[in-house]
């Protein structure tokens, strides 16, 4: 596994699983992880070990988010049958879809910024995976998904669920305040093609594990969605499509949430409350 990432002061990565090392280092062609994506969804992604430069362990790395600026957003809703079951919904027959902004996004380490109270009273975090687009693509087939996948990465998604629960008209609004979506520190990069369906998804809320579940049981699985998306509208590098949560749970000032998605990464951050605007 290859990862790109980014350097909180923006200094784009390479790594592997002993270290990381300036991404130019590596490649002097590639200024930016984004310039990178189309190497990693075609498998030729230069080797750590090439680098004109020593790695640095992960744990002396304070990691911004791993693109300066992600594409379209796209979050899908009710994509295991159990999460579905928890909200008292029926099973879509198609993938339940929406967008968020740009804004909604954050680093690792956040701070998730809960709505002032008079806004939202109930706001619910949910743990996923996202997949991250590396080449433009448009009527993709299945099995041509893995040719424009850069890779994937953690994510930890907010709903304002009182909002929601109003009206279901009020989604995109429950779920684009700031913050709302907390990137991973990394894009992990497979070397091969994953065997995504054995990959297992957690949401934990101050180290316990408030929801679980395997890819393998998602109504839509990963290359599905983008596939399916990509006959919606033309998918462009640098798209996120984050693919649904096995459970979501509530939220308060002062708990501590992660996304750990196995094989692919761990992202976390703490929760705090904006105040009256």
């Amino acid at each position: 596994m290859k990862y790109l990432a980014r350097t909180a002061a923006g200094r784009p990565l390479l790594g592997d699983d002993e270290g990381f090392v300036p991404l130019s280092a590596a490649d002097p062609t590639l200024g930016s992880v984004c310039e990178a994506l189309p190497r990693a969804a075609a498998g030729t992604l230069p080797d750590v070990e090439t680098a004109t430069a020593d790695r640095i362990d992960a744990d002396a790395v304070r990691f911004g988010p791993p693109l300066a600026s992600f594409g379209k957003l796209w979050g899908i809703g009710l994509n295991y049958a159990e999460h579905a079951g928890d909200l008292d919904e029926q099973r879509p027959d198609e993938p339940a879809s929406f967008m968020k902004p740009g804004t909604a996004v954050t680093g690792p380490g956040g701070p998730i910024r809960l709505p002032p109270l008079e806004q939202s009273e109930r706001v619910t975090a949910e743990a996923e995976l996202g997949v991250v687009i590396g080449r433009e693509c448009r009527d993709l087939e299945e099995e041509s998904v893995d040719d424009v996948v850069a890779g994937y990465l953690p994510v930890i998604d907010m709903t304002a669920e009182d909002i929601l629960q109003r009206n279901p008209r009020f989604l995109t609004r429950a779920k684009s305040f700031d913050s709302f979506l907390v990137v991973g520190p990394a894009i992990a990069v497979p070397d091969e093609p994953l065997a995504l369906e054995e990959v297992t998804v957690q949401t934990v809320v101050d180290d316990r594990v408030a929801a679980e579940n395997e890819i393998r049981n998602m109504l839509f699985s990963p290359r599905e969605l983008v596939s399916f998306h990509s006959r919606v509208m033309t998918l462009e590098v640098g798209d996120l499509i984050s693919t649904g949560t096995p459970g979501a749970e509530p939220i308060e000032p002062g708990d501590h949430v992660s996304a750990a998605v196995e094989t692919i990464g761990t992202v976390d951050a703490p929760v705090m409350r904006c105040s009256t605007r």
